[in-house]
């Protein structure tokens, strides 16, 4: 980086939002220290998951939303290390605001939000049933489905998050069925949900030619009857992919 072109500046996730890879951000923050940068870090889908700690100094700013955590919509926090560069708000507030942001702040989301912090925080004594439950989903795609791709199995993952595609079945196809079975999940991300293409996460990934993948997150109150109608589920989408397939092969013969 050249200095002369103003002060670094990185952005990084805290854990993908779609594959849920947790980020080596220690040693990102060794990089842009190294480099006398800020490093901002979106911990909106970590927060809850894994132990976040800006005291620890690797991070100046940390992001947070209320909604990821159980909290209410509409709440969320930029926690500063130290105030050597605030946001600039999009309406300016007054004296009594700090010059922060204007208007009056919702007090009943904030205070939930506070709150869903707090059993977050206890909720991490217990994440590893959560990846338990995790594993097990991930055990039935693999039964259900051989080929099926399960992305980032390599790599440090949070606890609630599995992203996986079918092959020969498109993302969104695969959505609706789920969805007529009563089981709710995703096409990529919440945020990119409604868009048609594939994930720039996977493109950049290495799979730019997939059909698409599927996005599953859980908790800790997702129940052994939750994984049992996603078996079934799941199970029917197989055994009509397996039906076209079977098809296929008796056309071409």
């Amino acid at each position: 980086h050249d200095k002369a072109d103003g002060l670094p500046l990185v952005a990084i996730h805290a854990a993908n939002n779609e594959t849920g890879i947790i980020q080596p951000v220690e040693r990102i923050a060794e990089i842009v220290k190294a480099a006398g940068g800020i490093l901002i870090i979106d911990a909106v889908q970590a927060a809850g998951r894994i132990p976040l700690d800006l005291s620890a100094g690797y991070a100046d700013y940390l992001i947070l939303s209320s909604h990821k955590i159980g909290g209410p919509k509409g709440a969320g926090a930029i926690i500063a290390a130290s105030d050597l560069m605030m946001p600039r708000p999009l309406i300016a507030g007054g004296g009594q605001e700090k010059g922060h942001r204007g208007g009056t702040e919702n007090l009943a989301a904030i205070a939930g939000f506070g709150a869903a912090a707090r059993e977050a925080l206890i909720g991490l004594k217990s994440i590893d049933a959560v990846g338990r439950r995790r594993d097990e989903i991930e055990a039935i795609v693999k039964t259900l489905v051989p080929d099926a791709e399960i992305f980032g199995t390599g790599a440090p993952r949070l606890a609630n998050t599995t992203f996986f595609a079918i092959a020969g079945t498109k993302a969104e196809t695969a959505q609706i069925a789920f969805d007529l079975a009563g089981v709710a999940l995703s096409a990529g991300s919440a945020c990119s949900s409604g868009k048609v293409g594939p994930s720039h996460v996977l493109k950049a990934m290495g799979h730019s030619d997939s059909l698409g993948a599927l996005r599953v997150s859980i908790g800790h109150a997702t129940s052994a009857e939750d994984v049992e109608l996603f078996r079934k589920a799941l199970s029917g989408i197989a055994s009509r992919q397996a039906g076209k397939e079977a098809a296929g092969r008796e056309k071409a013969a």
